[in-house]
């Protein structure tokens, strides 16, 4: 377990050990730490919020486990959260402990956190560890906001480029982002169903400060958008599979109708062929000279195209094959 303690506002960071961090929590007015838990986890005797100095019971034995999936609850003087966060073509979950001096931040691997919440951080400013917990979590739902809008405009290009030129491996990109958005969706919506009964719950409270009432609107607010986009993302993949399958169903269409010219052309040829192949007394005894061959074998057969190319010319299938042409 490496903790980093995080400077406020100016986002330096310092690396300090775990009875630092547990001192630290104990006695500065206003900390920010974050946690990057190893590869190899924690003895379960020994829980990340028991090494620092958080809780001595089981009530945060979930805090720094890697199988939590997203959580909010308020415990005494501390909030809890579990929060999804996009990083690259993944899900990644962040712990979040906050009380009135202190927000620890816990992650597995890599901070997918690091850069955006430090931004925020030196440009926001927060004046204390409950604004600053409203900004890990807003910055945590603009992950889902810009992995929406990227997949967004993906599916948008792919869907004016099929209209341009149809090739296969569009489908299989359609097919990506859909899973992709259904994959935001699913880590999102727990999320935000815990989120609101939480939230919702305290700032209907007395005692909540009108300021946290207007973090705690705000975030409400944004999170109703990032999930309006989330939805859009998936509308918008449906859509495109759906106009590929339409342009597949079109171009089948013509093809079908290729069929049908071509039956209406050899059909009164292959009846004719079939007729004069007969081996009956009429053709056999009758037909002798070679002006007749010509004249009803062959003449009858030109005629018959002919025939076939005027009724052709004349419908709407011909018409349509051209235009589409």
């Amino acid at each position: 377990m490496i903790v980093t303690r995080v400077s406020v506002p100016d986002g330096g960071r310092t690396r300090v050990s775990p009875a630092e961090a547990r001192r630290l929590i104990a006695e500065d007015p206003f900390l920010l730490l974050g946690v990057q838990l190893l590869d190899e986890a924690d003895p379960a005797d020994d829980p990340v919020a028991g090494r620092l100095g958080l809780d001595d019971d089981d009530d945060l034995a979930w805090f720094g486990r890697a199988d939590q999936t997203s959580r909010a609850e308020f415990l005494g003087d501390l909030a809890g959260f579990v929060v999804p966060v996009v990083a690259d073509d993944t899900i990644a979950y962040v712990h979040a402990l906050a009380g009135e001096r202190f927000v620890v931040a816990a992650h597995w691997g890599q901070d997918v956190l690091a850069s955006g919440f430090t931004a925020q951080l030196c440009r926001e400013r927060p004046r204390d560890a409950v604004a600053t917990l409203f900004l890990l979590l807003q910055e945590a739902l603009a992950t889902f906001r810009r992995a929406t809008v990227r997949a967004l405009l993906q599916v948008e290009e792919l869907e004016d480029a099929m209209f341009e030129h149809r090739r296969p491996e569009q489908i299989y990109r359609l097919s990506q982002l859909r899973r992709r958005a259904a994959l935001l969706h699913h880590a999102l919506l727990p999320y935000l169903q815990a989120v609101d009964d939480v939230v919702a719950r305290r700032m209907t409270s007395s005692d909540f400060p009108a300021e946290r009432q207007r973090l705690a609107r705000e975030f409400v607010r944004a999170a109703r958008l990032v999930r309006t986009d989330v939805e859009s993302l998936q509308d918008a993949a449906r859509r495109a599979l759906a106009s590929y399958s339409s342009l597949i169903a079109g171009e089948q269409n013509g093809v079908i109708n290729r069929l049908a010219i071509v039956s209406v052309v050899f059909l009164p040829l292959s009846f004719l062929t079939g007729f004069f192949g007969m081996n009956f007394t009429f053709l056999t005894d009758k037909l002798e000279t070679r002006d007749e061959f010509w004249l009803l074998a062959v003449g009858l057969q030109l005629v018959a195209v002919a025939a076939a190319g005027y009724v052709l010319h004349r419908t709407r299938i011909w018409r349509r094959l051209r235009d589409d042409d």
